[in-house]
């Protein structure tokens, strides 16, 4: 029987590839894990999983998978926080691990701030199953991925002599507290930054408390002016 009739494409045939799914949303690491975790059929095996940062970095230490899909917004510092702490992997010699961000956020800093900490694409949760396949593989064989518009983003960052390669101040500040920022800036009072987040209040005000002491900043008005200066709004 040939690869098309079993539904198995000729890459996934010959092929395996262990990946780590990397997602706070635990009904999505199972769709995604029904997806494309038919390891028969697409050629992926899903060999662990994880909700947070901590529990990222134990896994992918633990599995030393191929590939991880890594999504940005993590509990315990985001992706960017599970890339710096797994560089010694990403730089190994020999099968090093590679990470690519499957997120649904489309934001620009968000795509390069990925991209800056040593992720090799970066896919939005539009993405279809096959798609996503095919994106695992080129991964793991060093490719760089991107769905289409971000890769703009990624060009125009590195591309730009106008514009600092880094951002010092924006750096200090955890993807989480990058988040509450950006809220607070848009006007969202902690409660309903709490329910969008699905953090506490009392966790919203320590990352407002942590971002002014990081920036130096006296109260969120000075916060906002910050940020829509920076274009973060």
């Amino acid at each position: 029987m040939t690869a098309e009739e079993t539904g198995q494409d000729e890459g996934a045939a010959g092929r395996r590839v262990r990946v780590v799914l990397v997602d706070d949303h635990r009904m999505f690491r199972t769709g995604v894990q029904a997806e494309i975790g038919r390891t028969d059929v697409t050629g992926v095996e899903v060999v662990g999983e994880a909700a947070d940062v901590d529990q990222a970095v134990t896994v992918i230490t633990a599995t030393r998978p191929e590939v991880v899909l890594l999504d940005v917004h993590l509990p315990g510092g985001g992706g960017v926080e599970v890339l710096r702490r797994c560089a010694s992997l990403m730089a190994a010699s020999e099968n090093p691990v590679r990470f690519l961000a499957l997120s649904v956020s489309d934001a620009a800093e968000d795509v390069i701030g990925v991209i800056r900490g040593g992720a090799r694409g970066y896919v939005t949760k539009t993405i279809t199953g096959a798609d996503l396949v095919d994106s695992v593989f080129r991964v793991q064989d060093g490719d760089a991925v991107f769905s289409p518009r971000l890769a703009g983003f990624v060009l125009d960052a590195f591309a730009s002599t106008d514009a600092p390669p880094v951002d010092e101040d924006l750096d200090r500040l955890t993807q989480r507290e990058r988040e509450v920022l950006r809220l607070i800036a848009r006007g969202y009072a902690y409660k309903e930054i709490a329910k969008q987040l699905f953090i506490s209040v009392k966790t919203v005000e320590s990352h407002v408390s942590a971002v002014l002491r990081k920036l130096q900043l006296s109260n969120r008005h000075e916060l906002t002016r910050w940020a829509t200066a920076r274009r973060l709004v």
